[in-house]
């Protein structure tokens, strides 16, 4: 259970007179994921490093500040909790009041947990995580040692990775502040920033945030075109996300233009640092496992707080102010390219692509465990919705569908959900989704259902080929689920379900509100098939093949 911040923040509290210290008594928007370091000049100098958790800063007062080289275990003593205002504070505490002297912001940025429950973490004693700030960067440790007396001794640790650096002095490199520019000196003497102590390029900048644009969407197909003239991709398995950045403003955008910048602040973070300016660019939030798979529900995982969410770009629809969507795609990738070369490769990727042998890398891709690759025409502008210009090559089986349902159990907390899938802005029954749950998941997808619950199932084409029995819902909930094939009358196969689409409207509004008239035509699949010369009568000498198109012929009459 979160701690409550007032309890938390009594210790700092009683510790102040904030009739004589400028210090904030309190107060502070979440910020998402904050983490601030602020040089400190008092009886001791020393880096105050604090992480926001449950609603305040968790402090560490760090002797002789961070360092970039993981052999080195910098002295961390936690201090008392500080209110969220207090990560904007710099300036001069009175001598004679406590921590009294010079208060300097070193850093700021994000933070997000490596340990799977980072409150759980701290009180165990070691705590993983990677910060994305101005100056420290990539994945760190705060591991408990033995006390000394009331002091909760611990110490702050780089962790091995691209950014671990055995050489640098690094704390000795950072003399000013990263929210005024201002020196010890300056501080101290009450300079206020001046006009030429900003950003140059931030100054300059001219360029406002791109509007949000309705992203281009795949067709799908068997295999990939065999023609010339087309760009390869592999298929990532996460959240479509758009990103509007100039500077230091940075928005988020699913699919259908949702803000959702809150909900990945170090991918915004991550953007920040790169100081683009005017820039659109078009991509995907994905977790990526230990084979360089993408993991939807690891990504569903990581969006509470459990795993490392990374964006992949693909597009770039602006730059510097000037819309590129009627230039060719070859064209946005190279700017992309160029734009994005000083990202650091983990928060912010760019997707690889390749100019030939479609076939083969698709063949490739499938057998390593890839969904699938996406074909583009190297010549094509951008155009918003769905193109004969990108295509989506598919080999494992995978479905977005919308729950309308569940059947009841008496052995747990539901047998199965219900689904449906939405074509031209109507439903229709395709059959029950039964794995993919844990205990704790089937109770909170039960409860999550009974809050819509209907008397009746929503306005759905095929509804009485559903078994008796069902809960309805309204079909407010959105699934991605993994299944084996479709039956004969298109009903999920096999159904899993590995997490909720979250980055998608359900339905059409015409759907929930019962609108929906017109008939919609009977879905047919296709199944792959295997041996298509085999001869299946002998004495007609009927193929394999031959009888898979005589069905495919009669479909939309025995359907039915």
């Amino acid at each position: 259970m979160p701690r409550r911040p007032n309890d938390s923040l009594a210790t700092y509290t009683q510790k102040r007179d904030f009739t004589r210290s400028p210090e904030p008594s309190s107060g502070g928007a979440a910020g998402g994921n904050i983490f601030v370091v602020q040089h400190h000049w008092a009886r001791r100098d020393h880096y105050d490093f604090r992480l926001e958790l449950d609603g305040v800063l968790v402090s560490w007062a760090v002797t002789r500040g961070p360092s970039l080289n993981p052999a080195d275990k910098r002295l961390a003593v936690r201090t008392e909790d500080h209110p969220l205002s207090y990560a904007e504070f710099e300036g001069l505490i009175p001598q004679g009041e406590y921590g009294g002297g010079t208060v300097m912001l070193w850093d700021r940025g994000v933070w997000e947990p490596i340990s799977a429950d980072p409150a759980q973490a701290i009180a165990d004693g070691s705590v993983k995580f990677r910060l994305f700030g101005e100056r420290m960067r990539g994945a760190w440790a705060l591991v408990r040692i033995k006390p000394e007396g009331k002091r909760e001794n611990w110490l702050l640790i780089k962790e091995k990775d691209e950014v671990a650096d055995r050489e640098t002095a690094f704390v000795e490199q950072y003399e000013t502040s990263v929210s005024t520019g201002r020196n010890r000196a300056e501080i101290e003497a009450g300079k206020r920033v001046s006009r030429a102590r900003k950003k140059p390029a931030a100054a300059a900048r001219n360029h406002p945030l791109p509007a949000f644009v309705p992203p281009c969407l795949c067709k799908t197909r068997d295999a990939p075109p065999s023609s010339d003239g087309w760009l390869y991709e592999m298929k990532y398995d996460g959240y479509r996300l758009q990103a509007a950045c100039s500077g230091s403003e940075v928005r988020l955008y699913t699919r259908e233009g949702h803000d959702w910048t809150a909900r990945f602040p170090s991918i915004a973070q991550g953007l920040r640092l790169l100081d683009l300016d005017g820039a659109l660019i078009d991509g995907e939030a994905v977790v990526f496992d230990r084979k360089g798979l993408t993991d939807f529900p690891a990504l569903v995982a990581a969006l509470e707080g459990r795993g490392h969410i990374a964006f992949v770009a693909f597009d770039m629809l602006s730059n510097k102010g000037a819309d590129m969507r009627d230039k060719p795609l070859s064209e946005r990738r190279r700017q992309l390219d160029a734009a994005l070369q000083r990202a650091d490769g983990q928060t912010i990727r760019i997707a690889a692509w390749h100019e030939r042998n479609g076939v083969q890398l698709f063949a490739s891709a499938v057998e390593g465990g890839a969904e699938g690759i996406i074909c583009k025409k190297a010549s094509s502008p951008y155009k918003s919705g769905r193109s004969d210009a990108w295509l989506k090559v598919k080999g494992e089986k995978r479905e977005d569908v919308i729950i309308v349902g569940y059947s009841p159990s008496d052995k747990r907390a539901f047998a199965s959900l219900v689904a449906a899938v939405e074509t031209d802005g109507e439903l229709r029954y395709a059959g029950r989704v039964g794995g993919g749950f844990t205990d704790k998941r089937l109770s909170e997808i039960k409860a999550q259902l009974d809050a819509i619950r209907a008397k009746t199932p929503p306005p759905m084409q095929n509804a009485s080929a559903a078994p008796r029995g069902i809960i309805w819902v309204e079909p407010r909930l959105r699934a991605e689920i993994e299944l084996a094939g479709w039956t004969g009358d298109a009903h999920i196969r096999q159904g899993r379900f590995l997490g909720w689409r979250e980055d998608r409207t359900p339905v059409a509004a015409k759907i929930a509100t019962g609108k929906a008239e017109k008939k919609m035509p009977v879905k047919t699949v296709s199944p792959r098939l295997t041996n298509a010369e085999r001869v299946m009568f002998p004495e007609t000498g009927l193929t394999k093949g031959g009888m898979a198109d005589y069905y495919e012929a009669v479909a939309d009459r025995i359907l039915p």
